[in-house]
């Protein structure tokens, strides 16, 4: 890997693990455009990369956050299993889709929360 998309991960790292410790979020929003703009990644393979890398951000972040009595593992079990199957088949429904198609997705998504969040107050 040359010098300059070396720095550019480094740099999307550095970002997505602030944005993923501060906001629950780091992936979707700070990697996928990252890796798609800078990195000139397909949106397919961004997002796949992207859900890679969550695994020890997420593992990281948590233990952190567990130490200090954030985490309701009341929550945890069921939503993680739901989301864990959905997950299965939604990444089957992706490899389907074109990534225009995805890129308009993944977009109005970041939209309609986004706009929620700032309207509302919350998420």
């Amino acid at each position: 890997m040359p010098a300059t998309p070396l720095l550019t991960c480094l740099g999307i790292g550095v970002l997505s693990g602030v944005v993923a410790a501060l906001c629950g979020v780091g992936g979707g929003v700070v990697m996928v455009p990252a890796f798609v703009t800078l990195l000139g990644l397909e949106q397919k393979t961004a997002v796949a990369t992207s859900l890679a890398i969550i695994i020890p951000t997420a593992l990281m972040a948590t233990t952190q956050n567990a130490r200090h009595g954030l985490v309701d593992w009341r929550v945890v079990g069921v939503t993680a299993l739901s989301a864990s199957i959905f997950a299965y088949f939604g990444s089957g429904w992706m490899r389907t889709l074109g990534n225009e198609t995805l890129t308009r997705i993944f977009g109005g998504i970041l939209l309609v929360f986004g706009l929620r969040m700032l309207w509302l107050g919350k998420a």
